[in-house]
């Protein structure tokens, strides 16, 4: 949820880098922001802003080392005081944390009972009285540490900085971290993309590793403080698929750049797509799960692998399937949806799947993340990064995945290949014709609700639809399933209430217009989407038949509108309120 930054090398230049390397973790959400810099003099330079960081200067001095903090709040208000780096009471220690100090109000109550004044209300500045309390009995730094690491319970991830002895240790446990290394020049952040534009050389820790960093080298431990070696690895992808070029938004351009995104997995991932199909095929049962966005290409894989392989596929929310696995097997699969491969609560129930045996499936758009790391199997979306809070590209590209391995399980790939082609040709138009969904989004932007009804795999388009939507126009946006209107949906259905329908031509369609005539009369303002224009809709969008891949120009459409809502309510569409774009703490 936070980002964290950090910098430790020969450049004078950390003042610079920490910021830019904040504004590349903008993306994640956050809610106030701080940096902790050692000056030329040897003191320690502390700065804390509530809000986003925007044209921020920091004062011009020379420095080689230096932290910075994005936080978005979990314990505690948004102030400058709550906001990091949180220093000790010596000014001797700064430290960075994402996560959650499970124990902190104990740890907290005993450190004030020995004197210790805290200047904020958060869990994280438990950390630095607590290393300063161990300080006093112990000198080595990575004793000190390990003690800490003892004593702190939780998924955290944190860097403490130790101004005087120029070093920073690194803790992981359970939240994400990655180092990047390039000659002599350290940088630490809790998302690959923010080192990428200095090295593509990088570890990322596991879980209750700890890595020191000094101007000697650096130096890993193991849970019991034992020695391990780092090994490094390069990254295959670049930080130009991070820039927002001549776009006003992140959102906007990577809505556009599906087309190319969908065309390459066809293109290129057909052995991956024949790996996952001979997987599921062999298993003894599949378990579909992600949160979010992700969740929803889940509950569309369910419809596909039924109707295309006619196989049950098994589907849980990320949070829930903790309390849904009793019935794994050792030659069970769980195939696991995330775009930042570092979701805390997909993550939390891949583990105890894991416990039981299971094989892991994941498919992420982050290569080295966490949950690539644990699988069994890893498959790659390559949609580029994506730096928009509500995710576009890289739903989609979960979407053709699960689609192309449905049919190969059917032995009709390209059959498969032949409806996404359509798909892309016909999102293509839609872009073309963007501006008619920019005057519908105009009109229905004074409206306090938007109701979306699909059925089979539309149903799924249709929650997915109604979030991206409510995320970022913060209008209440409702997928249900058209099916359901006469058992309590209808009563929530008011004159000139936008009802959008998402009506492809198959089995479907009679009953979805039923849906239509049913709303209609009750003063609905009907949004027909389908290849087949009537008299009920009020307005018409029309999508050409792509087959079951239809589903992928549909939501491509709710991800225009909910673009264009938010600007016709001058709201920022990349970074909605209270939202994090990875969420890596419960």
């Amino acid at each position: 949820m936070c980002g964290i930054f950090g910098y430790l090398g020969t450049k004078n230049t950390a003042t610079s880098m920490i910021l830019d390397g904040l504004k590349a973790l903008e993306y994640r959400g956050y809610d106030s922001w701080g940096v902790a810099i050692k000056k030329e003099d040897g003191t320690l330079f502390v700065q804390k802003h509530i809000g986003k960081i925007g044209n921020a200067r920091i004062p011009s001095f020379h420095s080689h080392i230096g932290i910075g903090h994005t936080r978005w709040a979990t314990h505690g208000g948004v102030t400058e005081a709550n906001a990091h780096p949180h220093i000790d009471c010596t000014g001797k220690v700064a430290i960075v944390h994402n996560g959650i100090v499970e124990n902190f109000e104990g740890l907290k109550l005993d450190l004030q009972n020995k004197g210790h004044r805290f200047s904020s209300e958060t869990d994280s500045e438990v950390i630095v009285h607590l290393i300063e309390e161990i300080q006093k009995t112990q000198s080595d730094l990575t004793i000190v540490m390990q003690k800490l690491r003892s004593k702190i319970s939780g998924m955290n991830a944190l860097i403490a900085f130790f101004p005087e002895d120029e070093s920073f240790y690194i803790i992981k446990n359970g939240s994400p971290i990655v180092v990047g290394s390039v000659d002599d020049d350290y940088f630490i952040a809790s998302d690959a993309s923010a080192i990428l534009p200095y090295t593509n050389n990088v570890y990322f820790l596991e879980d209750n590793e700890m890595l020191h960093i000094s101007q000697s080298g650096i130096s890993l431990f193991d849970n019991l403080g034992a020695k391990k070696i780092a090994k490094f690895t390069k990254l295959s992808y670049s930080a130009k698929s991070a820039e927002k070029g001549e776009y006003k938004h992140y959102m906007i351009k990577e809505i556009l750049e599906q087309p190319k995104v969908l065309k390459n997995i066809i293109d290129t991932q057909t052995h991956e797509i024949e790996i996952a199909a001979d997987l599921i095929k062999h298993a003894y049962g599949t378990y579909l799960i992600g949160c979010g966005t992700a969740s929803y290409a889940c509950l569309a894989g369910t419809y596909l692998f039924s109707k295309i392989a006619k196989r049950h596929i098994n589907f849980a929310i990320g949070s829930e399937f903790s309390y849904l696995i009793d019935f794994l097997k050792e030659n069970s699969l769980v195939f696991a949806l995330s775009q930042s491969g570092e979701t805390i609560d997909t993550i939390a129930s891949v583990k105890k799947a894991i416990k039981r045996k299971s094989k892991l499936l994941s498919l992420t758009n982050s290569e080295g993340s966490t949950l690539y790391r644990m699988s069994d199997t890893n498959l790659l979306l390559h949609a580029g990064t994506e730096k928009a809070v509500a995710s576009t590209k890289a739903y989609t590209a979960q979407i053709v995945y699960l689609y192309l391995i449905a049919h190969q399980l059917a032995d009709s790939l390209d059959d498969g290949k032949k409806h996404v082609t359509q798909a892309i040709h016909t999102i293509k138009n839609l872009i073309e014709q963007k501006s008619k969904i920019e005057l519908l989004a105009k009109e229905i932007a004074k409206h306090k609700s938007i109701f979306i009804l699909g059925r089979g795999v539309s149903y799924a388009a249709a929650l997915e639809s109604a979030l991206k939507i409510k995320e970022v126009s913060y209008i209440h946006a409702e997928g249900f399933a058209a099916g359901e209107l006469k058992h309590g949906v209808i009563a929530l259905i008011e004159k000139e209430t936008p009802v959008i329908l998402f009506n492809p031509e198959d089995e479907t369609y009679e009953d979805t217009l039923s849906a239509a005539h049913e709303v209609k009369a009750r003063g609905a303002h009907v949004i027909g989407v389908s290849s087949k224009n009537d008299k009920v809709y009020d307005t018409f969008i029309e999508v050409k038949n792509c087959a079951d891949a239809t589903i992928i120009p549909n939501v491509v459409i709710a991800q225009l509108l909910g673009y264009y809502l938010a600007l016709a309510k001058n709201l920022d569409p990349d970074m909605p309120r209270n939202l994090a774009k990875s969420v890596t703490v419960k």
